[in-house]
């Protein structure tokens, strides 16, 4: 039961007195809470949460602006005007003030950016009916929080709110997804302090190891469900626990804490989903979904996790025209009962390679690199315990990695790029878009000279009218891309085998296409999905029956198909 869980969780992370005392007040949250917003229903397994309707829209609040509006309001103009038929989820990325790192530097977790619009505007969205994705940046705050500077002024509660160390500390054994140093100075009431900076000096680590941060954040999550959140991100958050004396990433207690949140979510509101993103090599992701509870029929940690390792293996696939190991990995993609995979190939962040180790021999990571360079990218680094660095995260568009901005054919380009976004639409799991995928957008180079990061290429925000005036255009590559994106969307909500949770099979009918098969929960459909990632033809044998292309650019085939240069089809039996 969760009552029993929130006392385990407590317990194992905390010393009694401690937990004594979290638990307490852990419990007089729930009890306000449940008060305030007792449940409607029963508890819905996740097949019934999620349908083969879902799909997520990966966005900045601001992301879509026009003159004397504000930008949440736009955001809703636009999804009604042209996605409503086609996605039914929007992960707003953190529309909260903020100091830095396009909102990943949160100064108060509980207001919306006043830039932005307020709290009644992502109320609307809600009620429009959109699912609705919160961020909950938690691993670090702003240094110009108010928690940071009562830290600063040496202010109680504050003082114990973040992380202290001695800069002559070993901290070798720590594991650093940045090229920058691990401590900040600042000045203190108290003189000179180091602080923990995992990701940078003005995003500064809370400590955890003190119950009333761990209570603070409690308050943080529930706050979000009652404002709306439906599925809550939890941002970087294999890095939240610090050992001294160890590798400060995926620590039992950082486990515990989440199995905590998730405990108490399903307390007081057993519909809201947890997810994790943790850009790590595939086997340390998937620990996120915890461990299977036969008694509830779910895990005990995180209902969906990032399938961080699909976008390297993608992006591999396409430059070796080769879908091989790509194949092979998605055979053994498996999520326990009660769990899925949050697809995605493209976000606001870069794409990150750490994911493909093991997979991808070093040359074929460099091939990655030298692809992103030639093509107008950047490269971000991590430093590494011995001193060295290496690479991190590829800092470009999906469509300008794909294509080459200096010679562009919307023949071929457009294609490609949609092929690409076939294989993430066909695999079992919610697929996340990220908003620039919708329209194959180019790097922004005038954004990575404004901010000087790297990441900037990625990020760029859209005048409406001008962006509407290019998906108004034919000849567009924007409009094709679109327009060809829409059309997959449309179909697949139209099939119960492409439930999140159905089953799938991964065929291997020839090395330049990748071939996944999708059966129904109940049994009623199978598809079967083939992308040829090559620019050449490729003629293959099909499984026995008699096969209707949904997407309608093939005609019905039995025996065998012939895909063209970068063809999709989705074949129903």
């Amino acid at each position: 039961m969760p009552h029993d869980r929130i006392h385990h969780w407590i317990h194992a992370i905390y010393p009694p007195q401690d937990a004594r005392w979290l638990e307490d007040a852990v419990r007089a949250r729930v009890r306000t809470f449940q008060a305030r917003h007792p449940l409607q229903r029963p508890p819905r397994p996740l097949g019934q949460l999620l349908t083969y309707q879902d799909a997520i829209l990966i966005t900045y609040g601001d992301q879509f602006q026009q003159p004397g509006q504000p930008h949440l309001r736009t955001l809703a103009q636009f999804l009604d005007a042209h996605l409503r038929q086609v996605m039914d989820g929007v992960h707003i990325l953190p529309f909260f003030p903020y100091s830095s790192d396009d909102g990943f530097s949160v100064i108060d977790y509980k207001q919306v950016d006043p830039a932005l619009g307020d709290w009644d505007d992502i109320w609307r969205l809600e009620q429009r009916g959109y699912r609705l994705m919160f961020d909950a940046v938690i691993n670090h705050i702003s240094r110009q929080s108010r928690w940071f500077q009562g830290f600063l002024r040496g202010e109680a509660p504050y003082r114990d709110y973040f992380i202290v160390v001695d800069p002559h500390t070993d901290l070798a054994q720590v594991v650093r997804p940045r090229a920058l140093p691990l401590l900040t100075p600042v000045e203190t009431a108290e003189g000179v302090k180091y602080v923990w900076t995992t990701f940078s000096e003005d995003q500064i680590d809370l400590n955890y190891a003190n119950p009333r941060v761990a209570l603070e954040i409690i308050d943080v999550l529930l706050f979000y469900v009652e404002k709306g959140a439906q599925i809550i991100r939890l941002d970087a958050i294999a890095y939240l626990w610090k050992e001294i004396g160890t590798s400060c990433i995926h620590l039992p207690q950082t486990h515990a804490m989440v199995k905590l949140w998730r405990a108490i979510l399903d307390e007081t509101a057993p519909d809201v989903l947890l997810i994790t993103e943790t850009n790590v090599p595939h086997q340390e992701n998937i620990s996120y979904f915890g461990d299977y509870l036969p008694e509830t029929g779910k895990t005990d940690e995180a209902q969906l996790v990032y399938n961080f390792t699909l976008a390297p293996l993608t992006l591999h696939a396409f430059l070796s025209g080769d879908a091989t190991k790509l194949a092979r990995w998605a055979a053994t993609l498996t999520a326990p009962a009660g769990a899925t995979f949050f697809n995605f190939i493209a976000s606001h962040d870069g794409i990150g390679v750490r994911p493909a180790e093991g997979i991808l021999s070093t040359q074929e990571m460099q091939a990655l690199v030298d692809r992103t360079l030639a093509h107008g990218g950047q490269v971000g680094y991590k430093a590494n315990p011995d001193g060295s660095r290496s690479v991190y995260e590829l800092n470009i568009t999906l469509y300008d990695f794909l294509n080459d901005a200096a010679r562009p054919d919307p023949s071929v380009d457009v294609p490609r790029f949609l092929a690409s976004q076939s294989i993430l639409l066909a695999l079992a799991g919610v697929p996340g878009i990220y908003v620039h995928s919708l329209f194959g957008s180019r790097n922004c180079d005038a954004c990575y000279r404004a901010t000087g990061r790297a990441r900037s290429l990625n990020r760029e925000k859209f005048d409406l009218a001008t962006l509407e005036a290019l998906l108004a255009d034919p000849h567009s590559h924007q409009s094709q891309v679109f327009a060809g994106y829409r059309h997959m969307l449309a179909v697949r909500r139209e099939h119960p085998a492409f439930h999140p949770l159905a089953q799938q099979r991964i065929l291997e009918l020839h090395p330049a296409v990748f071939a996944v098969e999708r059966l129904a929960p109940d049994g009623s459909e199978r598809i079967l999905c083939l992308t040829n990632v090559s620019a050449q033809p490729q003629t293959l044998a099909l499984p026995p029956g008699r096969w209707r292309d949904l997407l309608g650019e093939v005609a019905a085939h039995s025996g065998q198909i012939t895909l063209p240069g970068y063809g999709v089809a989705w074949l129903r039996g």
